[in-house]
């Protein structure tokens, strides 16, 4: 008599499901980090592609979106998370790995998707992207986290505020600590402002359109958009804000370049160079670094207004013909060059006002591209800093006496913006300019909280808009 146990019949090896929004936000995270992609660039033809194959529809988009920048913007604080539920370095988990496992804990304590639906979604997609050994390593941490929610988490793997500031702050809202550090400086007072500023850099921002003055109106785009989808800008007389979801590439105005896709805070820059008094005639403006040409098409629509010309100069080609592309249509004269504007083809003096939004970190933006914030270092602000000092020598060369410069940059921190101004006003490095502070604040009227000026820096908490900051120079020599 055979006293062994029959043998059990063995599973069927069962192929992994891929599910399509899983998948596709898997595949734009991974373009992040392999290529140094932004999300905003990357997931859109995703999206697009997705649809046309009938795999996608609104809300499919929608949740592919959430998870792409929910895994990016807190992905700090994700990340202490996951080192605390396992037992080697963080270092040590390839980065693929990482992304699936970031993307579940966002979905267990981001969203509203049940604990259930999270793990066995992502246990499902790294069966289909990692493999069968690595799933198992995903489910065991995911199935960890699971155990508690996001408040409690960072109450385990934060520094208290007591101990550390700098540091609870980073893990808590998902930052660098340099970059908690060189904001805070910015931003100055106590805890409150800065809680308040890094919160809002993890907020989904408003898409905000621009109705280019003498080509729409933002009763146009109002209209267009009906009253559930469109509500007028907050500051700018020219900006119409979207509700959530909304497509403003199916607008007619913006088809046509009537209207543009733009942040309120780059408007009310342009604006106020616009704006700013000058002496004597007004007719030749200069863009000096134009691209990707938001500015200058707005900067150009104000200029044909009053018989003024435009000149929109950038140094990348690719970039000179996203300006170009924003600039067509415009009713009065301009020109779009390619020229680099620290060696400018043009002759000094001939200009009545210029606009140089010089390069920069762009930690002003990081509620748009939030994986800026994970690329950028310390180090990178010493490379931008002789560029924008030798930009804006050239743009006060490039004004006549009597004439506006603005210095402007999409960032708040103080070595990319007062300093800039400070240094190359008093010749430090460079030879001295006779030049004075023309008083910013007036030139955005209605728009609070800008400080004591003579300079603007806007802020995400306070104004709704990326953190742009605006210097008015008057040359007088």
């Amino acid at each position: 008599m055979n006293d062994q146990q029959p043998r059990r019949p063995a599973k069927p090896h069962r192929r992994p499901k891929k599910d399509p929004v899983r998948f596709l936000a898997f595949e734009a995270l991974r373009a992040v980090d392999e290529r140094d992609a932004y999300a905003n660039l990357v997931l859109p033809p995703l999206l697009k592609k997705a649809r046309a194959k009938g795999d996608f529809d609104n809300r499919d988009a929608a949740l592919a979106t959430e998870l792409v920048y929910g895994t990016l913007r807190r992905q700090g604080t994700y990340d202490a998370i996951v080192a605390a539920c396992i037992d080697r370095p963080l270092r040590e988990v390839d980065p693929p790995v990482l992304d699936v496992l970031n993307m579940g804990v966002h979905q267990l304590l981001g969203t509203r998707i049940p604990t259930h639906a999270a793990v066995s979604a992502s246990v499902e997609l790294a069966r289909v992207v990692l493999g069968e050994g690595r799933a198992k390593f995903v489910n065991a941490v995911l199935r960890k986290v699971s155990a508690d929610d996001l408040d409690g988490w960072v109450a385990k793997v934060a520094p208290s505020y007591e101990a550390d500031a700098e540091d609870h702050l980073a893990v808590v809202h998902s930052h660098p600590r340099w970059i908690v550090s060189a904001l805070w400086d910015a931003l100055g007072g106590g805890r409150a402002g800065i809680e308040d500023l890094l919160e809002a850099d993890n907020e989904r921002p408003e898409v905000t359109l621009v109705a280019r003055p003498g080509r729409s109106t933002t009763g146009e785009l109002l209209t267009a958009l009906g009253e559930e989808n469109g509500l007028p800008g907050r500051w700018s007389p020219y900006a119409v804000r979207m509700a959530e979801g909304g497509e403003p590439g199916a607008l007619t105005a913006v088809q046509e370049g009537r209207a543009g896709v733009q942040d309120e805070g780059s408007q009310l820059v342009a604006a106020a160079l616009a704006a700013a008094p000058v002496e004597g005639r007004d007719s030749r403006w200069l863009d000096g670094c134009a691209g990707p040409g938001g500015k200058a098409a707005l900067l150009a629509a104000l200029a044909a207004e009053r018989g003024a010309a435009l000149l929109a100069a950038e140094k990348q080609p690719h970039r000179a013909r996203l300006v170009e592309r924003a600039l067509a249509g415009n009713p009065g004269p301009y020109q779009v060059i390619t020229a680099d504007g620290t060696r400018p083809p043009w002759s000094a003096g001939g200009f009545d006002r210029v606009l140089m939004d010089v390069p920069c970190s762009g930690l002003g933006a990081l509620r748009r591209r939030p994986e800026a914030r994970w690329r950028r270092r310390k180090e990178d602000l010493e490379n931008f800093a002789p560029l924008q000092r030798a930009l804006l020598r050239e743009a006060l060369s490039a004004v006549r006496v009597g004439g506006v410069v603005g210095y402007a940059t999409c960032s708040p921190h103080l070595a990319e913006t007062r300093v800039v101004v400070d240094d190359v006003l008093k010749g430090r490095g460079g030879r001295p300019v006779e030049a004075e502070w023309v008083d910013a604040r007036p030139l955005m009227p209605g728009v609070p909280a800008l400080g004591d000026g003579p300079d603007v820096q806007l802020w995400p908490h306070l104004h709704g808009t990326d953190a742009m900051y605006l210097a008015l120079l008057r040359r007088t020599a």
